[in-house]
């Protein structure tokens, strides 16, 4: 891989969200609340002279699996959670130029009619230039899931860092919601989630990370100002690393 060129301060992230991150209180589609909730703080983090972009999944709209599971052709299914990541994308850019930031879409499928395709030269330009880049359509193809996109392109812009944002403030040896006595992991190496089965990125996603060395920190997005806090040196959720 050809280097690229490192910001001349803060740090070059990718922000990982899901798409049920844009529910808010809602059951189906995009809380304009929420949305716009998020926005200003990638804005805030931008503002600390970060690089910033963004992978969101579309599972507020449609999730491919899941439709597969009901009897959709898998390949048909994954292509219509592709689109409904591009919805959200779309949205996250209006989100953010209302509040005075630039914002580009790059789609892994060919939408020019509404954002640019994804090319990894421009994307790192317009880093560059001071726009958030919103990586929408996955990876571009079916079978992937959103998760490895985010791992993929933040390997590919040379992020120093990946954010997984969730609704538990980091990994768990178990489901938090529903086990309270699930127990909190601060710190973690990738073969230690691997070998653990815990489950908070699909185990492509965490061998890309490992193997490129790409440190992982999962938050909780519901705690406002948490994405800030981990960008100004705070102990936040849990870090993922090579070792």
């Amino acid at each position: 891989m050809n280097s690229v060129a490192r910001p001349p301060t803060g740090q070059r992230i990718l922000v990982k969200l899901s798409g049920e991150a844009l529910l808010g209180d809602a059951d189906y589609g995009i809380d304009p609340q929420m949305i716009k909730r998020v926005a200003g703080e990638l804005r805030d983090v931008q503002q600390l002279g970060n690089q910033v972009a963004v992978v969101i999944g579309g599972g507020n709209i449609f999730r491919g699996a899941g439709l597969a599971r009901a009897g959709m052709d898998r390949v048909t299914a994954d292509q219509m959670g592709m689109l409904a990541t591009v919805m959200n994308a779309l949205a996250m850019q209006d989100a953010l130029e209302s509040l005075g930031v630039y914002a580009r879409v790059m789609s892994a499928i060919r939408i020019n009619e509404v954002c640019e395709d994804y090319i990894r030269r421009r994307a790192v330009r317009h880093l560059e230039k001071g726009r958030v880049v919103i990586c929408a359509a996955g990876t571009g193809n079916p079978f992937f899931t959103t998760d490895t996109a985010a791992s993929l392109r933040a390997i590919e812009i040379e992020a120093n860092l990946l954010l997984k944002a969730t609704k538990v403030n980091g990994i768990y040896s178990d489901d938090p919601m529903r086990n309270p006595d699930a127990r909190h992991y601060p710190r973690l190496t990738f073969d230690q989630v691997l070998a653990e089965r815990l489950n908070v990125m699909d185990a492509t996603a965490i061998v890309m990370c490992r193997d490129h060395k790409l440190p992982l920190r999962v938050f909780n997005l519901n705690t406002h100002g948490d994405l800030l806090r981990i960008m100004q040196g705070v102990d936040v959720g849990t870090l993922v690393t090579h070792s």
